[in-house]
């Protein structure tokens, strides 16, 4: 052990510059792509493990690696210095929020919507607090779930849209108490705003109670959208009680309708959504064909718990795995 006085001599402060000069640099290390065994080994505990096997590729995953893996070993302020040298995208105060996160997937989605989507920090707040990554997980296979992980959510294809259940909390609608389906349809055009963001990417709101005429009959769509990205109409229908075969059908008159006289030779095919809360699988399954682009997804007005989707999500994962 080196006495007080060996330490005070310019020769020990070297030695020991020279000791936090070769941490820093490791950790700068892990930055760099083709550098990912050797950043590795800074992360090495004293039974010889590694606390991860692989350098997390966002900003988020690496600032978790590092908070639990350098806190005892590098100084605070060589600590601060290598962070400093990562590509932020978004603010200091959404990576606080981003390393609560424990499951690295999860984190690392939350992270690149929030980029790509501007989410303010109350707003990556209430995805978070609304389950969208399981929401999300449970409408995907496999493949799916680790491109969420890896790009976000990418809108593709009509099931890209697709999350359950959708959660309408900020319409201020009691659970328990007796609404109609006007008060939901009202409640919704008034938080107009929400429910754009709840819906997901590239929704632009197009009319409400959308009529249309034929054989003297005039029949009424709730909700009107047009997606942008998959260049298509979907139109919403409110139901307040467990879906019916009667519903679906008349969905597909109102898709037949659009695609036929409403939308342009070279958009895509209209989507019709169901939003009631109870949405019978075999009720449609038995209903619609299987190419049928019309779709029933259950909605709840309170935020869901988070370990029920979870545990939904692990029955959906070991049941796909059989």
């Amino acid at each position: 052990m080196e006495s007080p006085e060996i330490s005070q001599h310019p020769a020990g402060k070297l030695k020991s510059l020279t000791k936090g000069q070769q941490a820093a640099d490791q950790l700068a290390i892990s930055q760099q792509p083709i550098a990912k065994s050797s950043a590795a080994k800074i992360f090495q505990q004293p039974t010889g493990k590694l606390a991860a096997t692989e350098i997390a590729q966002t900003p988020s995953g690496q600032l978790a690696i590092l908070q639990q893996a350098t806190e005892k070993l590098v100084p605070a302020q060589i600590r601060q210095q290598a962070i400093g040298k990562y590509p932020f995208t978004i603010s200091w105060t959404h990576y606080v929020l981003l390393l609560t996160i424990k499951d690295p997937d999860e984190r690392s989605f939350y992270e690149i919507e929030a980029t790509n989507a501007g989410w303010s920090v109350p707003e990556l707040k209430r995805q978070k607090a609304s389950c969208l990554y399981e929401r999300l997980a449970l409408s995907r296979d496999k493949e799916g779930i680790r491109k969420l992980a890896k790009e976000g959510q990418v809108i593709v294809r009509p099931e890209d849209l697709l999350k359950e259940p959708l959660v309408l909390e900020f319409l201020g609608l009691d659970a328990q108490a007796s609404y109609s389906e006007t008060d939901l349809e009202q409640a919704i055009i008034n938080r107009l705003e929400h429910f754009l963001l709840e819906l997901g990417k590239g929704f632009l709101f197009e009319a409400r109670q959308k009529r249309f005429t034929f054989d003297e009959d005039h029949y009424f769509v709730d909700l009107v959208f047009y997606n942008r990205l998959l260049r298509c109409y979907v139109i919403i229908d409110l139901k307040l009680d467990k879906l019916t075969h009667q519903d679906l059908g008349q969905m597909q008159m109102y898709v037949n309708y659009y695609d036929r006289e409403v939308k342009l030779p070279e958009e895509n095919p209209t989507i019709g959504l169901l939003l009631c809360k109870s949405a019978k699988k075999t009720v449609v399954e038995l209903t619609l064909p299987k190419d049928a682009n019309i779709h029933a997804k259950e909605y709840q007005l309170y935020l869901p718990s988070k370990e029920l989707l979870k545990q939904k999500l692990d029955e959906w994962s070991a049941a796909a795995s059989r």
